[in-house]
């Protein structure tokens, strides 16, 4: 219910994607120049996915939402997660199009520019908005029905943030006890005070037991050509983690959100898996392999990898890689499952090196590029834990 919320949205917005594109050109140009970007059409491939990607992806993480009560450093972490999806974006686009020219140089500028110029823009949109708030433009009266505690958060929450546009007038309530507050008038004449003090806008906090004139209330306000907004009371119950949806025309509260159940949010996670552990294998894997390969080969007989079944996302079973750290015993299955403890005997020399510095784990980088594990996420634990573990999960319970 921001005053012009709507506009200042599309104001945020179209000014991000300008100066995205501003961005973007004096990159280009600074790189090489802009006779070579001219001749490289499939770069305004990229701008135009850009574009797309910026649009959605800040959407997705509500860059523009509560705009003016966070700080700068929440606005900053949001600016850069947007900069490392365009420059990820930017790298994959340049590798599959083999462009020679338009590289490492274009990628830090265009990281660059952008973070300044987004970042300077929200600054000073903020301070504008400020200053015209303060100037009384766009102001609106509002008036708050009801003094409970669910009330008097929403006041604290308008007078800290002056940049929402709303002048509070006072409290309508019975509420004979209520001291210390601007009390403007009783429930039953609330015709009359919305008339005397010129309210653009009525807040509707009533405990749940005391909102039987509910549909008086909302139809006084209509006939005065007043915007009104219903608070529900058991909103005070609630923090930042819960959702609060629409299924239809009723309104839902999830308690638990999974980002990952959105389709923008697994295709981001899922291309993020496969940049890093692609760049991890080829710039790392590749050469630090041979060398543990042969220390573990000195230390002991058998094979470099460790294979191990492991359950995954939604119980799927997949085959975790990790270098060996234990002596060689022949086939695993034929021996009964006992966990590795400190100064366990099995360990080879080098197994105690690899475990120390958690070597032993980067393998599943290729389980992360086949998919079967992310580089955020739950470390999945072998079969023979996960079965211990539910027994003593069904023993508590």
């Amino acid at each position: 219910m921001i005053v012009n919320k709507k506009s200042i949205y599309t104001y945020r917005l179209i000014s991000d994607l300008l100066l995205l594109n501003v961005a973007f050109f004096l990159s280009a140009v600074f790189a090489q120049s802009f006779e070579i970007l001219l001749l490289r059409t499939q770069m305004f491939v990229l701008l135009l996915l850009a574009n797309i990607l910026w649009f959605f992806y800040s959407n997705s993480i509500d860059f523009y939402d509560e705009f003016y009560s966070r700080p700068f450093a929440y606005q900053f972490t949001n600016i850069l997660k947007n900069v490392v999806f365009q420059t990820v974006l930017a790298v994959l686009f340049i590798f599959l199009v083999k462009e020679d020219l338009f590289t490492r140089n274009f990628i830090l500028f265009y990281a660059f520019l952008l973070i300044a110029l987004i970042s300077l823009r929200t600054v000073f949109f903020k301070k504008i908005l400020k200053s015209l708030r303060k100037k009384g433009k766009g102001i609106r009266n509002l008036l708050i029905v009801g003094s409970g505690e669910t009330a008097k958060n929403f006041v604290k929450t308008i007078s800290s943030n002056p940049e929402f546009g709303y002048k509070f007038i006072g409290y309508v309530t019975n509420d004979d006890s209520t001291e210390g507050q601007t009390i403007v008038g009783k429930i039953e004449n609330i015709d009359a005070i919305l008339n005397k003090n010129k309210i653009d806008e009525v807040v509707i906090a009533l405990p749940q037991d005391s909102s039987e004139n509910l549909d008086e209330l909302i139809r006084i306000c209509n006939i005065n050509a007043v915007s009104v907004h219903i608070i529900p009371d058991y909103f005070r119950f609630l923090a930042d983690r819960f959702q609060v949806s629409t299924i239809g025309k009723l309104p839902i509260i999830t308690a638990r959100e999974e980002p990952l159940n959105e389709v923008n949010w697994r295709f981001i996670k899922r291309a993020f898996d496969i940049f890093f552990s692609f760049l991890f294998l080829f710039f790392i894997f590749s050469w630090l392999y041979p060398i543990i390969a042969v220390l573990i080969k000195l230390s002991s007989s058998g094979p470099v990898f460790f294979i191990q079944e492991r359950t995954g996302a939604k119980n799927k079973r997949f085959k975790c890689i990790k270098f060996r750290t234990l002596a060689h015993t022949g086939n695993a299955t034929q021996f009964k499952f006992k966990p590795v403890v400190t100064n366990d005997p099995r360990i080879t020399g080098t197994g105690k090196f690899l475990r120390k510095t958690n070597l032993d784990e980067i393998p599943q980088f290729i389980n992360v590029l086949l998919g079967d594990m992310s580089v955020v996420g739950p470390r999945p634990h072998a079969l023979m834990f996960d079965q211990q573990y539910q027994k003593i999960f069904e023993e508590i319970k």
